[in-house]
């Protein structure tokens, strides 16, 4: 098995501005992980549940970077780690029972919002 492939070196750029999107913003490195995940021939519920595995250590990691140099007050973040396990779950059960076309909607829904916001902001 070939690791070294023009297909995995394409993937590992990928996954670097993934990461490199996810560091810097602090978020949005799912958002295009997700596109990413679908162009490599994920249907829409497998990329969306991948990104979040993906998602996950890179998060990780950043969090890390920030806390240690002191970019994060772990006090005023407290409030937010129990009730984002809590929306983590409802998420994962209500992923099951949206059929892939509403998941897809509802995503690009959330990005076009997220791009105004951003805009107007």
């Amino acid at each position: 098995m070939k690791i070294f492939t023009k297909k995995n070196g394409v993937y590992a750029l990928c996954g670097t501005a993934v990461g490199f999107i996810n560091g810097m913003l602090g978020a949005g490195g799912g958002m295009l992980a997700v596109p990413i995940l679908k162009k490599c021939g994920m249907d829409q519920k497998s990329a969306h549940t991948n990104a979040v595995a993906v998602i996950l250590p890179i998060t990780i990691v950043s969090a890390v970077m920030y806390i240690l140099k002191d970019y994060v007050s772990l006090k005023d973040a407290y409030i937010y780690i129990p009730t984002g396990v809590i929306g983590s779950l409802i998420g994962t059960a209500a992923i099951r029972k949206i059929s892939a076309k509403w998941l897809s909607l509802i995503f690009s829904g959330f990005m076009i919002y997220a791009g105004i916001r951003l805009l107007i902001k």
